[in-house]
């Protein structure tokens, strides 16, 4: 028995104070999985964690993360999918403290039998985490953190754990770096602005990261027509992809440069930017417009008003998970109506009210940042998955 329990707790506090992970990857659409996922590797790896980030397609890693896939990124190695399922170089490593399958990627089978067969079921060690979409809805909390004992194929007998993040003390949390505040603090939004063409002009500045919203169209002629002027900064891809779309429409001028003008709208085409740097271009704007899991906790933590595009389902099932991230961040009801004619093919977008959105986004800001952030729960949790806390 004291053999025992004492093993149990070095295994508690190796994974508290150095730990090594193996975080699988699976990028399916529009970089929110590996944007996601890396973020996270980055972070464990700041904290003096050691990961190993398995991803099927790692080409958005050459400009979210410049040297990641050169192995120069202290504390993260990247590694192919592929070689998850190669007997021969699993053999040559050392089985990590934490598998965790990013968004129930179906982590390959040979991995499965390599890192747990052999492994005493008993065993505290190792731990196999599923970390779930973000989601406010109540199906998450409750599902947080329950169990998921394997009945069958390599890893019978062991248990794998869902973790959700999410808004309240009793979900996941959010991505949070420790340094966010201070490099917050630290930042000059001018100095940014300028290195990509914009000045100092009393202009409103909105940055663009979105789909193809159908009432995006209805936004820039607005926007071009309003009595004040707006500096529009477009992200590289979709987002750049259908303004020049509404160029060609709309003003009839199929202009590629980086930089128009089309009444009291300036249009600015970004080129792709590191994670960092979309951090830096979200506290730059007055206004966000962000589309998917990662780049709306970031305009979170920015503090600024913004305007989330969800990814579209068929059977709208997304307006009911927006109405919930909504509701978890108490948004006053103009801000909840704009979201609605966002998402909703059907809708009118409505005046934008930018004091009132930016009260409440700071408002919700400050709420989430008195929690602790996934980072810090998903790694208490690997030391000690019981039901009760966080």
């Amino acid at each position: 028995m004291v053999r025992g329990g004492m093993a149990v707790l070095w295994t508690i506090l190796s994974v508290k104070s150095a730990s090594a992970w193996d975080i699988f990857c699976r990028v399916i659409d529009n970089f929110g999985d590996i944007g996601v996922c890396w973020r996270l590797a980055a972070d464990l790896a700041a904290r003096a964690h050691q990961v190993r980030l398995w991803v099927d397609d790692p080409d958005a890693l050459q400009w979210m993360a410049p040297g990641a896939l050169a192995g120069s990124w202290p504390g993260v190695t990247v590694l192919p999918w592929a070689k998850s399922s190669d007997h021969q170089f699993l053999h040559t490593l050392q089985r990590s403290d934490v598998v965790l399958e990013g968004f129930g990627c179906a982590i390959e089978a040979a991995f499965l039998e390599w890192h747990f067969a052999g492994v005493d079921p008993q065993s505290p060690m190792p731990r196999w985490i599923n970390l779930e979409y973000l989601s406010a809805q109540a199906y998450a909390e409750q599902s947080h953190r329950l169990p998921s004992p394997v009945q069958f194929g390599p890893a019978k007998g062991h248990t794998r754990h869902f973790f959700f993040p999410g808004f309240s003390p009793r979900s996941g949390g959010l991505l949070r770096e420790e340094n966010l505040l201070a490099r917050q603090a630290a930042f000059d939004r001018w100095a940014w602005l300028a290195q990509h063409g914009v000045s100092n002009s009393g202009a409103t500045i909105v940055s663009l990261f979105c789909y193809e919203p159908l009432a995006l169209a209805a936004l820039l002629d607005r926007l071009q027509r309003g009595p004040a002027p707006v500096q529009l900064l477009a992200t590289s891809g979709r987002a750049a992809a259908a303004v020049r779309e509404w160029q060609k429409v709309a003003v009839r001028s199929p202009d590629p440069a980086r930089h128009a003008r089309f009444g009291s709208l300036s249009l600015v085409f970004l080129p792709a930017l590191t994670q960092e740097d979309y951090d830096h271009l979200l506290w730059s704007c007055d206004l966000n417009f962000v589309r998917g899991e990662d780049s709306l906790v970031r305009a979170i933590w920015a503090g600024k008003p913004f305007v989330w595009q969800i990814y579209a389902q068929h059977d709208a099932a997304h307006l009911a998970k927006m109405r919930a991230v909504l509701d978890a961040l108490n948004a006053p009801r103009s801000w909840r109506q704009f979201h609605r004619a966002w998402n909703d093919d059907a809708g009118t977008l409505p005046s934008w009210d930018r004091a009132r959105w930016a009260a409440a986004a700071m408002d919700a800001r400050r709420m989430l940042l008195a929690q602790d952030d996934l980072t810090t729960r998903l790694l208490a949790f690997a030391a000690n998955p019981t039901p009760s806390g966080n």
